[in-house]
């Protein structure tokens, strides 16, 4: 069974770039490796709907952050027999966003003082009652807000059809998603985290040292099983 490494962080930080630099690594290295991204925009009714709210639709729907975060996760259940015939016929199974993406962005969005409790909600509903595998490895593509921002605005202005939604508008929100994405990997939330980048302390690993730990996990699990 492929092991699951998890790309995390915000929008404009870097993952997509990232997985495909780690795909080239990890083929060279003679690993079966391939990667899906969520959202599934174009692919998923619940995830094309919280698009839509993300744009204005849907009444108060954006408001509700619990009825958003479903939105989210029912994308992730409806991709769970896609996920696992990757994970059959691959070594590594790059992910561009799962769940710790709704734990961050759902308790960012709510009072402080519920952060805690959003995250554990999340885990239970997507981990627990939609039973989403963990994953094997958390990457948390760490840069500055500022920076993510930029590029994301740049990719909004160049890619046709592309617009920044509430999320990427909302600057308070992307500070405080950033500073609960270095929590939980500072937790090592469902898994172990490694740190990409240079926003965060521990930031400093290369593409072969990223690839070189996804091999350890890989052999790590091996060995269990």
């Amino acid at each position: 069974m492929g092991t699951l490494v998890v790309l995390e962080g915000l929008d404009g930080s870097g993952k997509r770039t990232l997985a495909a630099a780690l795909l080239r690594e990890l083929a060279d290295r003679g690993l079966r490796a391939t990667s899906l991204a969520f959202p599934r925009y174009g692919q998923s009714q619940p995830a094309d709907i919280a698009a839509e709210a993300l744009r204005g639709q849907h009444g108060d729907l954006l408001a509700s952050i619990n009825g958003m975060a479903v939105l989210w996760a029912l994308d992730r259940h409806q991709a769970r027999p896609m996920l696992d015939r990757l994970r059959h016929e691959h070594d590594v199974v790059l992910l561009d966003r799962y769940v710790a993406s709704n734990a961050a962005y759902s308790a960012a969005r709510g009072e402080a003082r519920d952060e805690d409790s959003t995250v554990e909600w999340v885990r239970e509903l997507e981990h627990g009652r939609l039973g989403l595998p963990e994953p094997g490895l958390h990457i948390l593509v760490d840069v500055e807000v500022a920076v993510a921002e930029q590029r994301a605005r740049h990719r909004a202005a160049t890619e046709p059809g592309r617009a920044r939604d509430a999320y990427e508008r909302d600057s308070t929100l992307q500070e405080r998603t950033a500073t609960i994405y270095r929590r939980l990997a500072e937790q090592r939330w469902t898994s172990p985290w490694v740190v990409f980048g240079g926003a965060g302390a521990g930031g400093s690993c290369s593409i072969e040292d990223l690839a070189g730990r996804i091999e350890e996990i890989r052999a790590a699990s091996a060995g269990r099983g």
